[in-house]
């Protein structure tokens, strides 16, 4: 008997230390992902941006984040979590140096640009799923990838600390900083982490292996689910501090200090969710979420008053999209076949991004400029995240549920 297939082979050497490098190497790279959302009004007075201009630019890092979560997946599943960590904080680096410098030129068509080069920096998620994954037995991944996940607490040290940052330090200091981690951070991942012994490279090409996690059904539910928790997060946290300053009239650091604040909820929810997710399993936890966030949406259309009405609902509102995206994972990591955990995670993870990618988008448009109000946008939501639950109760059956 082999130790991997021993009765305490879930208690790998290793396993806790290398989840939380993993965990900080998300963190960090989040960080990076979501440098322009926290200075976007900034940039909209700086440059003389609409609506629609403003909340494209906060979006764009979003759409490479997201669609590259694909290809990263599959080669993680070729390469490794070490190798594709380190790769992906180095070849961020560049980008984020490149941001400042259009924003010190404010040009908004460089900012565009370099903004989505920036995406590369989301992509880690694709490459720490099926790393930490590998780690753990299947009854424990729900909470592993849990604790992973909120890595995407990056987005709250960013909305937090990145207009502080450029208080104390200067705009350009600040892009540096930032830089300076990723490079580190990078050196850590190489020297100190290592791949599961459980972790066997595929021998596939990533063509065939993308096209083999197409063809499961689990892959394209988990990716519907997964594009309205974790995008629904994303695009608050992306616009959130463009929203709290149209609506509410905060200024650049109260916006980014609430932000952060609906961040760090859905942060500490993840986990919680994948904890669960892994005792009563995810369908309950999922359904749970989206109809948590459709009323909470409902609730946060009316305008709710400073502080506390509305920064509860805010917060319970990034509660229960925090339990969604835990509980989705949690799913995919019981459903989805070993050999294909990365495959299946840069697609599925793509989704949640591009989900993302959109309702900032929708905001901008449909943002009733007279009023202040973004009331048509968040109804929207709440329509998709019931349909969301529907689909979670009544349209997905699992391997263990359907028949022989």
């Amino acid at each position: 008997m082999t130790s991997t297939d021993s009765p305490s082979a879930g208690l790998l050497d290793g396993q806790r230390k290398n989840l939380a490098l993993a965990l900080w190497a998300f963190t960090i790279s989040f960080w990076a992902w979501n440098l322009v959302g926290p200075l976007g009004v900034r940039y909209a007075e700086q440059m003389g941006l609409s609506a629609t201009q403003k909340s494209l630019l906060v979006a764009t890092p979003v759409l490479v984040g997201s669609v590259g979560r694909i290809p990263v997946g599959a080669l993680t599943d070729k390469l490794g979590g070490r190798v594709m960590f380190t790769i992906l904080l180095i070849a961020s680096v560049p980008f984020v140096l490149l941001v400042a410098v259009a924003g010190h030129a404010r040009s908004y068509p460089l900012m565009l640009l370099f903004g989505f080069f920036l995406g590369i920096a989301g992509t880690t998620f694709a490459t720490g799923i099926p790393f930490v994954n590998a780690w753990y037995e299947q009854s424990r991944r729900g909470f592993a990838t849990g604790i992973f996940g909120a890595g995407m607490g990056g987005t709250a040290l960013s909305a937090f600390f990145t207009p502080r940052l450029v208080k104390w330090f200067g705009y350009g200091m600040t892009h540096v900083i930032i830089a300076v981690a990723l490079l580190l951070t990078a050196a850590l991942m190489w020297s100190a982490a290592r791949n599961s012994p459980r972790w066997q490279p595929t021998t596939d090409s990533v063509v065939p292996k993308l096209v083999a996690a197409v063809k499961l059904t689990i892959t394209w539910q988990m990716s519907f689910l997964y594009a309205v928790a974790f995008g629904g997060f994303v695009a608050f946290s992306t616009y959130l501090p463009t929203y709290l300053k149209d609506v509410y009239d905060f200024d650049l650091t109260g916006a980014g200090t609430r932000t952060a604040g609906f961040a760090i909820a859905a942060v500490l929810a993840r986990p919680v969710g994948g904890a669960i997710s892994d005792r009563i399993g995810p369908r309950p936890v999922a359904a749970v979420g989206f109809v948590g966030a459709a009323v909470l949406a409902v609730v946060v259309s009316f305008v709710p008053p400073p502080e506390v009405a509305a920064g509860s609902a805010f917060i319970v509102l990034a509660l229960f999209l925090g339990l969604g995206t835990g509980a989705v994972f949690a799913w995919v990591g019981k459903e989805a076949p070993p050999a294909r955990v990365g495959a299946v995670t840069g697609i599925v993870g793509a989704a949640g991004g591009l989900g993302g990618y959109f309702p900032p988008l929708v905001m901008g448009a449909t943002y009733n400029a007279v009023d202040h109000r973004y009331t048509i946008g968040l109804v929207l939501l709440s329509v998709v995240a019931v349909l969301a639950c529907a689909y979670t109760l009544f349209g997905i059956r699992s391997r263990s549920e359907t028949p022989a």
